[in-house]
């Protein structure tokens, strides 16, 4: 066989080999992807229009996220913040529209103590939180949206009582436990 129609071959079985590795690895993104955000995922797509725009974005929240310094909260922290909440929700019967706003507030202030940054707007917090509560952001941001809504008086007692459910999912997440020691190393376990 002629050196040079071997070499050619070589050279095409290169590149379809590159384009299946290729093809392969961005299948294992989407899956991987898909699988992490859950509904987060078509969230994204819906709002970024593609799936590759939805995955950079998505892919950059995991990146910001894992390189943040989470730290779980001691024992007596969690108690802490369990009896203040426990506090907002008694003031529920007297005072919806407070005790919404509180429970906003003790959300972010779980969140600051378990080292996610709050000083950043609303949209930014919920997709820090997307990476590791992908199945809470949502409820985060309807209860952010009630909130909002109350201000400008279109929230019922009924959907304060519905933001105070949605607060209370994420403030209790937040407040779990999901440290495995490693070597006498306490390390927070990441949502997979």
């Amino acid at each position: 066989m002629d050196p040079r129609i071997l070499i050619a071959i070589i050279i095409v079985l290169a590149i379809i080999l590159i384009v299946a590795i290729v093809v392969a690895t961005r299948r294992q993104r989407s899956t991987h992807l898909r699988r992490q955000f859950g509904s987060e995922y078509d969230r994204a797509l819906q709002k970024h229009g593609n799936a590759k725009a939805a995955e950079a974005d998505l892919a950059q929240r995991e990146e910001h996220v894992h390189k943040l310094t989470l730290r779980e909260l001691p024992a007596s922290e969690r108690t802490a913040f369990a009896d203040e909440w426990a506090a907002v929700q008694r003031r529920f019967v007297d005072d919806p529209a407070i005790a919404v706003s509180e429970a906003d507030r003790l959300v972010e202030r779980v969140m600051a103590a378990r080292g996610y940054p709050v000083a950043t707007d609303f949209e930014h917090r919920a997709n820090d939180i997307s990476v590791d509560y992908p199945g809470l952001v949502q409820n985060y941001r309807s209860a952010r949206d009630i909130t909002l809504r109350h201000r400008t008086g279109s929230a019922t007692t009924e959907d304060l009582r519905q933001a105070m459910v949605y607060f209370r999912s994420l403030f209790e997440e937040l407040l779990q436990s999901k440290s495995v020691v490693v070597d006498d190393t306490t390390i927070l376990k990441r949502a997979s």
